[in-house]
Parts: C-alpha cells; sequence; structure tokens
C-alpha cells in the first residue's frame, strides 16, 4: 500500500533483538525443532510500511519475552494469496503449534484454517477477520469506527471551508479482497450518506498507491478538479496516490483527504497541510495481545476475550482495539508522544517550520 522507507531505529532494534538464531521463514526449518514449541506468523505484504517496520519485530520481541524457547516462523506473502497458502502448509508440515494469519485474501482462507484445525492447532486471526469458520482469537481495530471517524473528519473540514454543498467527494476505498475495507467503507457511509455527493467512487486492489493515483486522475477528469471538495481515501499509501494526481493537476489548494496508518510520510503530509488527517492505530498494543495469545496458546491456556464478532458462521472471541483520529494539532500528543516516531524523524527539511508551529521539537 505505501512506497518503502527505512526502519525505524527503534523498531530495527527490535527486529534485530527479535530475530536471532530462533526466527526463521516458512520455507526453512527452524532450528531446534525439538526445544520448545513454534509460533507461526504470516503477514500479507509490505508495500504497507507497518508490517515490516512495526507489526513483525513488536510481535517477535513480544513473544521472545513471555516464551524465550518458542520458536517463531515468519512469512510475507507480498500480497499474493496462493503464495500465502503455500506458506501456510509449509508452517503446518514443518510442526508449528499456533498460527497467527493476517490474511491477503480473508474470504478465502478458510481451507488453511481447516487444515489446522484437523491438526488441533488453534489460529488467530491478525488485523482481517477471516470468515467461513470458527476459530480461535480475533485481533484487530474497531474497523467500522474507523470509517466514521474518516468520514466526520472529512465532513468537519468541509464544513469549515464552506464547500460542503458545493462540490463532490472521490471515495478511494481499499481492496476488495480485504474484509476489514468493507468495514472502512460501512463506517464512512454511516456518517457521510445524505450530506455530501458522491462523484467517484472506487475500490482499489491491494491497497495500491499507484491504482489510487490512476483512479483519483480519472475522477479529476470526469468531474472537473474544481468540483471535487473532497477526499476520501481509506488509508495514508492510497492518499499519497491521489494527493500525487491532483499536484500532476495542478490544484493549487488541495481539498481535504483523509488516510490510515500514521505513515511517516502522511503525517509529515499533515503537518505541511497536504493531507488532512490520518488514523492513528496503536499497532504495538495489536502485535503485542496477538504474541500474548499465541504464547497462551501454545501453553494450553485460553484467555477469556473481551469481545465476541460474527464472522458469518461464528461468533469469534475476539479483542478489538480503539482507533485514534490525528489531525496537525494532534501529532504531537499521539504520535510523538507514543514514540511512534521521534520529532527527528518527522521534522525533516521543509518540515521543520510545520513542526515548529505545531509545537514538535
Amino acid at each position: 500500500m505505501h512506497r518503502a522507507w527505512r526502519l525505524l531505529p527503534a523498531a530495527a532494534v527490535l527486529l534485530a533483538a527479535a530475530c536471532g538464531n530462533t526466527t526463521t521463514t516458512a520455507n526453512q526449518k527452524p532450528q531446534d525443532q525439538q526445544g520448545g514449541k513454534t509460533i507461526a506468523l504470516f503477514l500479507p505484504e509490505s508495500k504497507t510500511t507497518r508490517y515490516e517496520a512495526f507489526d513483525r519485530p513488536l510481535f517477535e520481541a513480544k513473544v521472545k519475552a513471555l516464551c524465550a524457547d518458542c520458536k517463531i516462523l515468519y512469512s510475507n506473502a507480498e500480497q499474493d494469496a496462493a503464495k500465502q497458502q503455500q506458506q501456510v502448509e509449509a508452517a503446518l508440515t514443518q510442526g508449528a503449534n499456533v498460527l497467527v494469519l493476517d490474511a491477503v485474501d480473508a474470504n478465502a482462507v478458510a481451507p488453511l484454517v481447516n487444515q489446522a484445525r484437523q491438526k488441533k492447532i488453534p489460529v488467530v486471526a491478525y488485523d482481517r477477520l477471516i470468515s467461513g469458520i470458527d476459530y480461535a482469537y480475533y485481533v484487530s481495530f474497531n474497523n467500522v469506527r474507523v470509517g466514521e471517524m474518516q468520514g466526520q473528519a472529512l465532513l468537519e473540514a468541509m464544513n469549515a471551508r464552506g464547500t460542503t454543498a458545493k462540490g463532490q467527494i472521490v471515495m478511494i476505498h481499499g481492496s476488495p479482497t480485504d474484509p476489514s475495507s468493507a468495514d472502512y467503507k460501512k463506517g464512512a457511509k454511516n456518517v457521510l450518506d445524505g450530506k455530501v455527493k458522491v462523484g467517484r467512487e472506487f475500490d482499489t486492489p491491494d491497497w495500491s498507491p499507484d491504482k489510487a493515483q490512476q483512479q483519483m486522475e480519472q475522477a479529476i477528469t470526469a468531474i472537473g478538479k474544481d468540483n471535487i471538495v473532497g477526499v476520501l481515501s481509506a488509508n495514508d499509501g492510497m492518499a499519497g496516490g491521489a494527493i500525487a494526481a491532483m499536484k500532476r493537476a495542478g490544484y493549487k489548494q488541495l481539498p481535504p483527504i483523509t488516510g490510515q496508518d500514521a505513515e511517516l510520510a502522511a503525517v509529515q503530509r499533515i503537518l505541511t497541510g497536504e493531507q488532512y488527517m490520518t488514523i492513528y492505530l496503536d499497532i504495538r498494543a495489536e502485535a503485542e495481545k496477538s504474541a500474548e495469545l499465541a504464547v497462551s496458546l501454545v501453553k494450553g491456556e485460553q484467555p477469556a476475550a473481551t469481545s465476541e464478532v460474527n464472522n458469518g458462521t461464528a461468533d469469534i472471541p475476539a479483542f478489538l482495539l480503539d482507533p485514534i483520529a490525528v489531525t496537525a494539532d494532534k501529532v504531537k500528543d499521539t504520535i510523538v508522544k507514543d514514540g511512534f516516531y521521534t520529532a527527528d524523524q518527522i521534522c525533516t527539511g521543509e518540515v521543520k517550520a510545520a513542526c515548529a508551529k505545531a509545537g514538535i521539537q
């Protein structure tokens, strides 16, 4: 979903500490197989910076802190559902005791979960709700609430400019194979339906920034740049693509645009005024809760969940974390305060002046 960027120092330290000799990939044989339990983590892609920079190292570090002799099998599917299937099957063959699965196509992995069930291996659905089968746990954020926050922020920004009734918005949703996308869309429409006119609306395969840029170019051609008064983008990477399209089209002032993931480039765009807001997700809490559950499961424990989510087949025990809407005036007291990024990482080059204005030093 996003352009690549260097690992943050803190995340890199975590990654180095968490990997070592007991972390391997799902197409390698884990070392000392007899010396402990094996936890397999599957992430869907690496275009979104969060997965390799945060989710993986935070998860691995927490597992090692709780279970020194646990082995970790790690795989990234690079947005390829067939590749992820091979990775999961390889991990099952290698004796994984728990699967933590962020599915590329969450509507199509029930057969993989069933393979694990047949081997009595519990599955934790990570970030994306797997449908069509029962499993141990689901850990994510309140995704409908994410969409509602995005919709509300966009509406407030347009109202502040007095443009709500003067034009149309463009809605750029996420991948149709990611059930979270449908939740974000539902939440946004809960807020925006009946209040704005939607000029163009897109689902974006693979959450691709490049495809979002093309979609925005199509919308500008169809609607006219002067008639677009807001852009509902489901995440920061696609927001970046849409902004690139608008700059290319010669916008002197960009309409408000939403995002999600609090990517470094997006935080900088928010401070300089190119992007209106992002949704900050406490990925540390999500990764560490999933690691805690995985370790509990390999020990034969079943912690009580805080809620349940119906996936169309069963009520899945769930832990749903709260998202946080972040505009320029909130960056300091959320993203910087939590150490998600440091001031030095954010306040580079032309962003320095904007940081000073926002009180970020």
